[in-house]
């Protein structure tokens, strides 16, 4: 059999759809399993993007889409971006993507050369370096640590670039954390950044709008204009309108880095489905306020889960400002052997056998890059996150 290429050697299954197999198939055992592995939200898509997806498919809007997105969605993009992040961009700055993750891909793909550095903060989401590797670069890793509320601290951005860094990846809200920065804290990333010309500057925005307690949100571009000529800034309909699987991404940018995107997505998968543009154009432009409802209801979530982890022996959580993850730190929990008689030497035992144990799935912080933490999306009903944090409480108490 011929063999698969070299480049996968170093990319891993992603941690979340592994837990997310292991949790289906004890659930196919009949067994309740109650998932806080996957990052999206329960929410349904709202009403008017769905009318608006059955209106375009039944004007006949169900041929190939233009490569780089429909006139009438990038024109809702661009009043977007006007609206929400200050920023003006030109139909040539916008690309339409199959998710914000092709965004990312694409833009890593267009313009990394073999040996190219990408800085990325750590805790990270998990596709950053491995897409990054898969282009041919070197991902950098930059500790972002609890006592600093798991933010990038600008000393740290400082060291970590070299004349080889090709990009460096923000995410505030971060997942895995649901950390966010300041106004004050995203300008003075924005003062390194502005030191280094060489370094393109990727912001993942996806969680702009999952901000809590009167947070602000912020996005490099806006904070730092002299930085939006090589800066892209990344978003989409997934979280914010529960539109997961439509697989709407868009992006802005400088024209030419566009344009090699534009050149990639032609290789790749082409233009994104009409349909679904049709929907996500109504969610941006359609009625807010449900957007604000759902906000407030995940941090009624966030406030009752960061409690009730904080009760579970070993274990410590830090209250994040934005996205609906919690990662609560472990390493009480070390050393300990579990009622099933598994020794937890790891974030990732401790994942394992709360799963098999207590049938509560999460994902291990070391595939985030940072250890020994865990991952918790809170992005599930109430009565859900009441048994699992039951149920986490339960088998921390029996760890001995």
């Amino acid at each position: 059999m011929p063999a698969l290429s070299s480049r996968l050697a170093e990319v891993k299954v992603s941690a979340s759809v592994v837990m997310g197999m292991k949790a289906r198939e004890l659930a196919a055992q009949g067994i309740k399993v109650i998932a806080l592995n996957s990052g999206e939200p329960d929410f349904p898509t709202p009403d008017h993007a769905i009318e608006a997806a059955h209106q375009a498919a039944l004007s006949g809007d169900t041929k190939y889409p233009p490569q780089g997105g429909t006139p009438a969605f990038k024109a809702a993009i661009r009043r977007k971006f006007k609206r929400d992040n200050n920023l003006d961009f030109a139909d040539d700055e916008i690309l339409v993507t199959n998710g914000g993750k092709q965004a990312i891909y694409n833009a890593l793909m267009a313009s990394i050369d073999p040996g190219d550095e990408v800085v990325i903060p750590a805790p990270y989401w998990i596709s950053y370096a491995d897409m990054a590797k898969v282009a041919g670069a070197v991902p950098v890793t930059v500790n972002c640590p609890q006592n600093n509320g798991f933010k990038l601290r600008p000393e740290d951005l400082e060291a970590a670039i070299t004349p080889r860094t090709k990009w460096v990846m923000l995410n505030f809200p971060n997942n895995p954390t649901g950390a966010a920065c300041s106004r004050e804290e995203m300008k003075a990333i924005a003062e390194v950044l502005l030191r280094h010309p060489h370094v393109w500057v990727m912001t993942d925005d996806m969680y702009e709008h999952l901000v809590y307690d009167g947070f602000e949100f912020c996005t490099i571009a806006e904070v730092e204009p002299r930085l939006k000529d090589r800066t892209l800034t990344v978003n989409g309909a997934s979280k914010t309108y529960a539109m997961t699987g439509w697989r709407i991404g868009f992006c802005g940018g400088p024209k030419e880095l566009i344009k090699g995107m534009f050149n990639m997505q032609g290789q790749a998968t082409s233009g994104v489905s009409t349909i679904g543009q049709a929907a996500a154009a109504a969610a941006l432009d359609g009625p807010q306020e449900l957007v604000h409802e759902r906000a407030a209801e995940y941090r009624i979530r966030r406030d009752f889960v960061v409690e009730e982890l904080n009760k579970a022996p070993g274990i410590v959580c830090h209250k994040p400002e934005g996205a609906f993850y919690v990662f609560p730190n472990m390493s009480g929990c070390l050393g300990k052997t579990t009622r099933g008689g598994k020794r937890i030497d790891s974030d990732a035992d401790f994942a394992l056998a709360l799963l098999e144990e207590a049938h509560v799935s999460v994902v291990q912080g070391s595939a985030y890059g940072m250890s020994p933490y865990f991952r918790i999306s809170y992005a599930t009903s109430m009565d859900e996150l009441r048994e699992a944090m039951a149920r986490i409480q339960e088998f921390c108490r029996g760890l001995s």
